[in-house]
């Protein structure tokens, strides 16, 4: 299926050539566009008795309503966003039929980090056919929260070597900043970056802050971070439905230029790397 963003540039393309046959000096070579990656969004189904939520589901739905790919694919059109790695939410289970159903559908815009339940003995069969389903991606890599439990995480990764380890949201949750300790939250996440195994999702921010846009009192801690794992191990993400007491006070596309136009410290290869090619890249995603 074309987006209407597709169609115009299907459109741009063929009068672009039909221009260029008429001109006699050759065209000059264009830049690439940047891809925009998204490295976390949740999408939801409504809880009903045909496909209910668990009563002992972690979290509260983010928006007292479903939030489906459809209306995903057209806020990220909205906002020029390519792809999105989706997240199923907690709330739901280990629902991930719906993420996988959006990835068969269009391969090429979502990828899916899906969900396992690790009290489970017979999750461990299931590892072997994991990347069989739609979306999943290359080499399992596990992405995960380690709010509140940094050490811990840690000491895993330091005995795994080979796991490939994404952090969530820099280690910040909602509750850190609440109480005003995002510095220390990022200290404990700098110590991942020794490991060079180790990835940072730098999602879920914005509502985090105490300002509007564009969140200043966020730059240094993302700049710590930056500059610890550096540009091929930082994937910008937004957790776009997080904040329900903000959202949509800040836009998706304005989550967007939070990086690409108001982080000074990112050089426009470093926005390449952060804004998509990275977590492409650590995906095996084509």
């Amino acid at each position: 299926m074309l987006s209407r963003r597709d169609v115009l540039a299907t459109a741009a393309a063929g009068a672009g050539l039909a221009l260029a046959a008429s001109v006699p000096e050759p065209a000059s070579a264009q830049p690439a566009r940047r891809i925009i990656v998204d490295a976390q969004v949740h999408i939801w189904l409504a809880n009903t008795p045909e496909r209910p939520w668990p009563p002992d589901g972690i979290g509260q739905a983010h928006l007292p309503r479903p939030f489906s790919y459809y209306e995903l694919l057209a806020r990220m059109d909205e906002a020029g966003v390519d792809r999105v790695v989706i997240v199923p939410p907690s709330w739901e289970g280990y629902h991930n039929e719906h993420a996988m159903e959006a990835a068969k559908k269009w391969p090429h815009r979502f990828a899916v980090m899906g969900r396992l339940r690790l009290d489970d003995p017979k999750s461990k069969d299931l590892l072997s056919t994991w990347k069989d389903q739609p979306g999943i991606k290359a080499e399992i890599p596990v992405m995960t929260s380690t709010a509140g439990r940094a050490r811990d995480f840690l000491a895993i990764v330091e005995r795994n070597p080979d796991l490939v380890f994404i952090i969530d949201h820099m280690n910040i949750s909602d509750d850190t900043a609440k109480e005003g300790k995002m510095a220390e939250a990022v200290t404990e996440v700098i110590a991942f970056a020794k490991h060079p195994n180790v990835q940072v999702r730098m999602s879920s921010l914005p509502h985090k802050s105490s300002q509007r846009y564009p969140f200043r009192d966020l730059s240094d801690h993302i700049k710590r971070v930056f500059d610890a794992f550096g540009p091929r191990r930082c994937f910008w993400g937004t957790d776009l439905t997080a904040g329900i007491d903000r959202f949509p006070k800040f836009t998706y596309q304005q989550r967007v230029t939070h990086f690409t136009e108001e982080l000074p410290f990112l050089s426009e290869q470093d926005k390449d790397w952060v804004m998509g090619r990275a977590i492409m890249r650590r995906l095996g995603w084509t």
